[in-house]
Parts: structure tokens; C-alpha cells; sequence
């Protein structure tokens, strides 16, 4: 065993066993052992004493756009990877949408981390993407390390990346079966979203009724459908219409590989508060009503949302304009992610353990890490966030990391201050200052 190198002391420590006073060592990268408070440091090692602050496992976001390379204007791997270590997130995992190329291909995978490797202050894997035609480069993306493959049911907004009509995605899910591979899927069914009202505008209710709960409901009765048929694992990302969660209760009992996740922005923000115009809220499946979410809670805390992440996807300022239908959709939230949905959490009666499952301990499985990332136990990655719960910060643009400061929660008061953010044992960033990328490029577990 190699010798400790450091020692990481708070009084109270974020186990998989539950929270307490520990001393976590760490050598080579790796926790060694979670030991009692008040144990002797090793010879030779280094103790960090955090207080009270909390000591966590470091966030695991599974849904970033990072849009890098080809629209770096958007977004880029140095200034996203920033803004996620600046929130307590030591891994995050890329969608293969929005830069140019795409991740569609293995050579295209290739130049994605190819640009990623220098400039990335946390560690990061990506996604490929199931596209009409590239069903023959699914097994190749999946031996080349991708952790799954994403899929649109209706347009994504980008015309390099285009839906899936059923046939195609039965052809993308018999392939994606026969090497054991996960389908993830934005799931709003275009047939439903064309028939919904469609009057553009400044006024959120006008955008709203334009993305149905329907839709979401009609697009995940698709997907339970071919998931059962051919036997294949799927996700769905940024559930927001509290109306699928019985279809995807129901699936599960019948034995359905499924899994589903929310973002931070359906847990905390609601329709009734958006103001008209503020395209800054803009996003699909889009922000609904406070009732909705206090269900997507519940799901929450009785298991049937298994994550939260945060679907990042910034544009440039521009791209925001003031009617809703032109817009950019997209919620930029990597630095902000931990803070918002603590603030909710514990209002709501969660504690911290229950956050650090949804955001790192079932992420971290979902995408095959949890042997490595997703928890403080003797084994893991040394990957930590050192918060300090009970302390506010008002949200001010300029203080954010990702490359445009446009936010939804800008004036808002979050609880929940990320003093410092530690990968693989080094701290990559404290009270705002970073040290250079340090973060490594993660493939899938085989």
C-alpha cells in the first residue's frame, strides 16, 4: 500500500454509511481509508482541516454541452471545466451535440479529445450520438470508450444532429442491444409539439403551451415500448412533465431497464415566476408550473427520478433574445447546480446525503463510474467538494466561469458555498483561485 500523502479532517464527512466526524487519507490519487476524527496523521502526510465545512464526494454531472470545438463562442472545455470545479464538480460527462463535429464517428471522437486534453480542470468523458444514419458506427464509438449514445425524438435545434422517426430508433436500439450499450433520449414526440400551439413572442405562457406535458408523455410511451421490445438499456434526460412518472414507474416493475434524470433548473425555478421575454429560462422540455415540481420532488425522494444534472447549454448572449420562439433553449447551470438545488433541498426537508446521491453516487452509476467517482470510500478517486452549507451568496454574473455569464438565477440568494474543489487528491480550485487543468479524460469502465 502506498504511503498516505494527505489527510482530509471535517467534522462532518459525507459517507456512503451516512455523515460523521472523519479523517479521509488519500495516496496516489486514491482514498485509502475513512478513519476516525481525531486519528493519528501518517508520517510524512499533509492535513487539510476543513472545520465544519461538509466534505463531499465531488459531482458528477452526466449532461454537459460543452460545444468545443466548433462553436467555442458558446462554450469551451478550459472555461466550462472551470465553472463546473468552481461548483464542486470533479467529473463531468459531454454531449455529443453542438460542437462541430459532432460526436458521431470515431475520428470525430478522436478531435473532440484531441481539444479536450489540455484544457480541462476536471475530468470529462463524452457521449456519442445515435444519429439516422450512423448505425454502423455505433459499435466503433462504444469500443472507443463513449459511455452511450444520445438520440432526439424531435428536432434538437442544430441541423448536424438530427431526430430519430421510430423506425430509426428501432434500428439504433437493436444495435445498441447487441453489445449491451445505453440509449439516452431527449424524449418529446414531434407530432405532439406540432400540433401544439405556435405563436412566438415575448410572453412564457405562449412558449409554454408550444412544449406540452403531452409531448414528454407520448415520447416516453414510445421509448417504454422499443426499450421493451428490444431489450435495451435506456435513460431519459431532463424529464420535466411530472405526468411520465407512472408510465416510468410502471416500466420499471415490468422489468424495463430505464432510468430517468431532472435538472436543477425544473427542481427550482417555475413557470408562474418567468418573466415575459426573459429568454435567459428558455428551455426543452421548458420550466413548468410550481405543482409540477413539487411532484418531481416527490419522485425525487421516492427513487422514480434516479438523478440531477444539469444540461448545461450556454449560447452567446445574442442568441437570447426576447422572443421565446427564436431563442436559444438553454439553461447554463455547471457552477451553480449544487448551490441552487441544496437551497431547495433543504427547504423541502433533504439533507446533504440525499443530494449527494442524486448528483454524484447515481450519476456516477449510471454511466458505469461508481467504482471509481461518486462516493468518499476507501478506493475511490480522491475527488472532493468542500462546502460550506449554512452560508449564502447572492448570484452575480460576473462572477461565473462558464464563457457567457447569461444565468437564470442571476439576483437570486443560494445557500451553499463551494470553498474548494479537490481531484484526485490536489486541490484544483479554492476560494476562486484555479490552479492549472489537472483533469484526465475518462473512458467507459469495459
Amino acid at each position: 500500500m502506498p504511503d498516505v500523502q494527505l489527510v482530509l479532517r471535517s467534522t462532518r464527512v459525507i459517507t456512503p454509511d451516512g455523515t460523521r466526524p472523519a479523517s479521509v487519507t488519500v495516496a496516489d490519487g486514491r482514498i485509502v481509508d475513512v478513519l476516525p476524527h481525531d486519528a493519528e496523521v501518517p508520517a510524512g502526510a499533509r492535513l487539510e482541516d476543513v472545520g465544519d465545512d461538509v466534505l463531499l464526494p465531488g459531482l458528477v454531472d452526466t449532461h454537459v454541452h460543452v460545444n468545443d470545438p466548433g462553436r467555442t463562442e458558446w462554450e469551451g472545455f478550459w472555461t466550462a471545466t472551470r465553472a463546473a470545479a468552481a461548483g464542486g464538480i470533479t467529473t463531468l460527462v459531454d454531449m455529443p451535440l453542438n460542437s462541430l463535429p459532432p460526436t458521431t464517428t470515431v475520428d470525430h471522437l478522436r478531435t473532440k479529445r484531441e481539444v479536450a486534453a489540455a484544457r480541462a480542470h476536471v475530468d470529462v468523458g463524452f457521449w456519442g450520438g445515435a444519429l439516422p444514419d450512423n448505425v454502423k458506427d455505433l459499435r466503433p464509438l462504444h469500443d472507443a470508450g463513449v459511455f452511450g449514445f444520445k438520440a432526439f425524438l424531435s428536432p434538437s435545434g442544430v441541423d448536424e444532429f438530427p431526430a430519430l422517426d421510430r423506425e430509426q430508433l428501432d434500428r439504433s436500439m437493436m444495435e445498441i442491444a447487441r453489445f449491451g450499450g445505453l440509449l439516452i433520449v431527449h424524449a418529446e414526440d414531434p407530432h405532439h409539439l406540432a400540433s401544439a400551439p405556435q405563436q412566438g413572442g415575448p410572453k412564457y405562457a405562449d412558449f409554454l403551451a408550444s412544449r406540452p406535458r403531452g409531448a414528454e408523455v407520448t415520447a416516453i410511451t414510445t421509448l417504454i415500448e422499443r426499450a421493451r421490445r428490444h431489450g435495451v438499456r435506456v435513460h431519459v434526460l431532463h424529464l420535466s412533465s411530472s405526468d411520465a412518472l407512472p408510465l416510468i414507474a410502471g416500466a420499471r416493475r415490468e422489468g424495463v431497464a430505464i432510468t430517468v434524470e431532472t435538472c436543477p433548473h425544473y427542481l427550482t425555478l417555475t413557470a408562474e415566476e418567468v418573466p415575459d421575454g426573459a429568454s435567459e429560462f428558455k428551455c426543452c422540455p421548458p420550466i413548468r408550473e410550481a405543482a409540477n415540481q413539487d411532484v418531481l420532488w416527490q419522485a425525487l425522494a421516492d427513487g422514480t427520478i434516479d438523478c440531477v444534472v444539469t444540461d448545461h447549454s450556454p449560447s452567446t448572449a445574442d442568441l437570447k433574445t426576447d422572443d421565446f420562439a427564436t431563442a436559444w433553449g438553454g439553461i447554463s447551470g455547471l457552477q451553480l447546480s449544487l448551490s441552487a438545488v441544496w437551497t431547495e433541498a433543504r427547504k423541502r426537508g433533504h439533507d446533504l446525503q440525499d443530494v449527494v446521491r442524486w448528483m454524484s453516487t447515481a450519476t456516477a452509476r449510471l454511466v458505469g463510474l461508481d467504482a471509481r467517482k461518486g462516493a468518499i470510500a476507501a478506493g475511490r478517486d480522491a475527488d472532493f467538494a468542500v462546502l460550506a452549507p449554512d452560508e449564502t451568496f447572492t448570484v452575480t454574473p460576473a462572477a461565473l466561469q462558464h464563457r457567457n455569464r447569461v444565468t437564470a438565477y442571476a439576483g437570486r440568494t443560494l445557500y451553499g458555498v463551494v470553498r474548494s474543489t479537490w481531484l484526485r487528491g490536489e486541490r484544483v480550485v479554492a476560494d476562486g483561485e484555479f490552479t492549472e487543468p489537472k483533469g484526465q479524460l475518462l473512458t467507459r469502465p469495459s
